[in-house]
């Protein structure tokens, strides 16, 4: 209760309190400011953001243990040491004490003390039992650049050292031009057995990693990955179907999964609404169709939005209602936020239940279309 009354007399206030709280942090302690990147544009929400985050589900300790942890394992590529914790915790409260007059007294601050030394021990933890497996990030030699529209590249990358992920999942990306900026990237294929990792990008306006990648990576360029992430995964323990919306280069994922499924050798129906807004746009379109030719419960239906062709013609989410019914599929959605979440309305106000429904995080979606 304490924790809610503070959240909700800071949050009409958010940008004073996370400038404050780094202006704390990095005055008090300014050798954290190496951890971060030159420009805070992004990077600047993002800490506060998850703190304060975690703390709204102080209450619910397996949310909370898993959002931590992987926050955590992620936190080792900034070089996040046990040490650094108790300086985040000071900023914390000094900048709540100051932005949350009306709520804060010694029982509110010894409320948040608990909450903050629960958050960083989870994270600690699970930093720590990371570490014992798996590197805080990967070198990965770039070995090819494929354009496929002027702001639109497939980029493939070789690890230095064996890469465990799952088709569905994410990682993050430094390219060696903007140090400590890291932006997420969907797997466009599911495991390899050369070891090979493949990612569709975009280069969005004033995006730094994503026109980097785009524009100017070439082949034996080095990248740093950080671990993969993400719970889009395939349930292989279920015959149910796989009803797949991939907006934009949100399609990446969407193609991991199908190769996931034709891998497990089991005929599952798959449905793959391909969306974009003209068909241009369509860059990865002749990819999924030989899929289709080589797979038959595939089926690969493209939508665009804004030119009537002889697509499907219209707003991704909203032309799944002419299809179906879905009573036994599984929904994945990938592409920009605003689709996901439309995406989410529509497959509920059809009948597909929310825990049917996966895709990535909308705070780690914000953070791709600003990189």
């Amino acid at each position: 209760m304490l924790i809610r009354r503070t959240l909700s007399e800071v949050e009409p206030v958010a940008d004073k309190v996370t400038s404050y709280f780094y202006a704390l942090l990095f005055i008090r302690h300014p050798d954290l400011r190496a951890l971060f990147p030159a420009a805070m544009d992004v990077q600047r929400d993002r800490l506060f953001t998850a703190l304060l985050a975690a703390a709204r589900h102080a209450d619910d300790t397996a949310t909370l243990t898993a959002y931590l942890g992987r926050l955590g394992r992620g936190h080792r590529k900034y070089g996040t040491l046990p040490s650094h914790y108790p300086a985040v915790g000071e900023a914390l409260i000094g900048a709540l004490t100051r932005y949350a007059p009306g709520t804060w007294n010694a029982a509110t601050e010894a409320a948040w003390v608990r909450v903050y030394t629960a958050i960083s021990q989870i994270m600690i933890d699970a930093a720590a039992e990371d570490e014992a497996t798996s590197p805080a990030w990967w070198h990965a030699e770039v070995v090819s650049h494929e354009r496929r529209t002027p702001d639109i590249a497939v980029v493939s990358v070789r690890p230095d050292q064996p890469y465990p992920f799952l088709a569905g999942q994410y990682t993050s990306l430094e390219t060696p031009w903007w140090p400590r900026v890291w932006r997420h990237y969907s797997f466009s294929a599911a495991p390899r057995s050369d070891g090979l990792l493949s990612f569709h990008v975009k280069a969005v306006p004033a995006g730094w990693v994503s026109n980097a990648l785009v524009h100017r990576a070439r082949p034996g360029d080095v990248l740093r990955l950080g671990p993969p992430a993400g719970s889009m995964i395939v349930d292989h323990t279920t015959d149910n179907g796989l009803l797949c919306l991939g907006g934009g280069t949100g399609i990446a994922p969407i193609k991991a999964l199908v190769e996931d499924i034709a891998e497990h050798g089991r005929r599952r129906p798959v449905d793959v609404f391909y969306g974009a807004r003209h068909d241009g746009d369509l860059y990865d379109i002749d990819t999924m169709l030989r899929l289709q030719r080589s797979h038959p419960w595939l089926s690969v239906r493209p939508v665009v939005s804004d030119s009537p062709t002889r697509r499907l013609s219209g707003q991704l989410p909203h032309v799944i209602r002419q299809y179906g019914p879905w009573p036994a599929y599984d929904a994945y959605l990938s592409g920009p936020p605003g689709m996901i979440r439309s995406g989410v309305s529509a497959l509920k106000g059809i009948g597909i239940p929310p825990h049917r429904i996966r895709h990535d995080e909308i705070d780690e979606l914000m953070a791709r279309t600003r990189g």
